[in-house]
């Protein structure tokens, strides 16, 4: 028995293979003096990222060493997927936080749980970003206002910075609101140790110092911009070395001081997530806003950056670099990952040319984790959240609340109630009202769209609002500028607009609406278009549309409107007012010429 041939597979186009692997369109141009570049840029991050890495995982109730693994795969994962040639991936205080919020509420004690909970977090969110780049919903994340955003991270910042006092006093206050963790700080504050209180105080004023001071001290002292950069940049890991060095000389963990403790030294051991459907159903919202805002501030900080260098950012691309790399830190012992805002801009001003330097970055973490980890074992836990603290408060810009008030009351509300809900009820109420509000906002903003009444400028063919200009207008006829698309939302809008408008005036005779702004007309509006189409022809009114763009036209002539219209179509509302001028005249001739005879009699 002959069986037919199948045809053969079609091969994938190499300008979709290179479309989901950047790394195949810069890797073309890599040469010897970008290389150069890249390695310099990643040894400065990996100065920067190692103690933030140690410090990130603590934030999210972690193992040191799961920061260390989230540092290293992640960053090569992104290298190949990503777009952006200065994105820093890795550990980031947000989503640390809102991983610790996350698996806190399942109640989990046991540390290998624990650990096999985050990882299913990262593989969950990086399934979660990959479905969304390959069906391009990247414009999604549009939905999430920028001060929605902006008060969010403030309050985020804060409750991060709040949440490390209890390592700066030596003292235990858990919670997930601000006012829980306050009441927790106040009535165990007679409880601090104040050996742990000095390292802590000392640290986060050296890290502050050196952020500001240090550079320019380097540069009066002789050192070239490069290495005092470097130098300045080592800041935390100066921290890190002298108060580790105290810790095991003086022998502080036997005076009550918290040490990080054994950090297990090799390579990043190979995990797979959990399958239990129970763990999935517990994960899935923290995973899905979780990648939400990891992408919205990863891409924010890669448009900023690339912006500079006049390079391109692919955010549906984005989102499937982003997933590979949490799927990797998920399959290596890590947990959810994303673009670092601080570590981004280090990246690009230390001259990072392509996402090789993020490799780069990972080959040094990875030697750092099999080689420098026995000696964290007496890094106080102070010191680490001195580092969280001085890179989170970066982010606090509660600017934000009064620039918003000045701007947008409506803008305000969103971004108080934003801050307010994170702070008072915890992250996930907080990034989750924030979401509802930035769509609320959005209906609310268009289901009212501004609509001007128009009269032409003397002496032009441009038409502007008659309450702010000294326009000309033409006897019974009004018009109508719509300044937003129409459709379920405020279809009955402009259709109780028009007619209100009519009705407070006896003599119109023809109603233009002008749509140069109007991008889509859907079933709903239409509807209304023909409901006020047909109740001005019941007054003996027309209707006349002009400025009507050719997509919205387009859908206009598949329908019954335009036969049904009692009016015109215009190309320009200048051509609608000549139009309705003339007619006007016209109309008008009989009965000035009836006078006129009467007059001459």
């Amino acid at each position: 028995m002959n069986l037919p041939k199948l045809p053969p597979l079609p091969k994938p186009s190499l300008s979709m293979v290179t479309r989901y692997m950047p790394i195949l369109q810069w890797g073309r141009q890599y040469d010897r003096d970008t290389l150069t570049s890249d390695v310099v840029a990643a040894v400065i991050v990996t100065i920067m990222l190692i103690p933030q890495s140690l410090a990130y995982a603590l934030l999210a109730g972690l193992p040191a060493q799961m920061g260390l693994y989230a540092s290293i795969l992640p960053l090569f994962a992104y290298a190949v997927f990503g777009t952006s040639r200065a994105l820093a991936v890795g550990p980031v205080a947000v989503v640390s936080l809102m991983t610790a919020a996350a698996i806190g509420k399942m109640g989990l004690s046991n540390p290998a749980d624990i650990a096999i909970a985050a990882g299913t977090l990262a593989f969950m969110s990086g399934g979660i970003l990959v479905v969304l780049g390959v069906l391009r919903l990247g414009f999604l994340a549009n939905f999430l206002s920028h001060p929605v955003i902006a008060g969010f991270i403030t309050a985020s910042g804060i409750l991060i910075a709040t949440s490390q006092l209890k390592h700066i006093f030596g003292i235990k206050a858990e919670g997930d609101t601000l006012l829980e963790m306050g009441v927790q700080l106040f009535e165990n504050q007679h409880l601090t140790n104040p050996i742990t209180l000095a390292i802590g105080l000392g640290a986060t004023a050296f890290l502050f110092w050196v952020r500001k001071g240090l550079k320019p001290l380097l540069l009066q002292v002789g050192l070239k911009p490069r290495l005092a950069d470097i130098l300045a940049k080592a800041g935390p890991v100066a921290a890190v070395a002298v108060t580790t060095i105290l810790a095991f000389a003086f022998n502080l963990g036997d005076k009550g001081v918290s040490l990080v403790g054994e950090v297990p030294m090799g390579l990043p051991p190979l995990t797979a997530p959990s399958l239990s459907p129970a763990l999935w159903s517990q994960l899935f919202m923290p995973a899905l806003l979780i990648s939400i805002i990891g992408f919205v501030e990863s891409v924010s900080v890669a448009k900023t950056l690339a912006a500079k260098k006049r390079q391109r950012i692919v955010p549906d691309q984005e989102l499937i670099g982003l997933g590979a790399s949490n799927v990797a830190a998920a399959v290596t012992g890590g947990y959810p990952v994303t673009g670092g805002f601080a570590r981004s801009v280090v990246n690009f001003d230390a001259g990072a040319e392509t996402p090789a330097a993020g490799a780069f970055t990972a080959l040094g973490i990875l030697l750092a984790a099999m080689l420098l980890t026995p000696l964290l074992y007496f890094l106080p836990k102070a010191t680490l959240a001195a580092t969280i603290i001085v890179a989170v408060l970066s982010l606090v810009d509660l600017s934000i609340l009064s620039r918003s008030w000045a701007y947008s009351k409506i803008d305000f509300a969103s971004v108080a109630a934003t801050v307010f809900l994170t702070l008072g009820f915890g992250v996930e109420m907080g990034v989750s009202a924030g979401v509802l509000l930035s769509i609320a906002l959005h209906l609310y903003k268009t289901s009212r769209p501004h609509v001007a009444e128009v009269g032409l400028v003397p002496g032009t063919q441009h038409f502007r609002n008659i309450h702010r200009h000294a326009v000309d207008t033409l006897p019974g006829v009004v018009t109508l500028r719509v300044d937003e698309s129409l459709y379920f939302a405020n279809a009955s809008f402009l259709e109780d607009y028009v007619l209100n408008r009519v009705t407070r005036d006896k003599t119109l005779r023809d109603v233009v609406l002008m749509f140069p702004a109007v991008n889509e007309v859907d079933m709903s509006a239409l509807e209304s278009l023909e409901a006020v189409n047909q109740r001005l022809k019941d007054m003996g009114i027309r209707l006349h549309l002009s400025e009507v763009k050719g997509p919205v036209m387009d859908r206009l002539k598949r329908s019954h409107f335009l036969h049904e219209l009692t009016g015109g179509v215009y190309l320009s509302q200048w051509d609608a007012w000549c139009a309705l001028h003339q007619q006007a005249s016209e109309a008008d001739a009989p009965a000035v010429a009836e006078r006129e005879d009467l007059a001459a009699q």
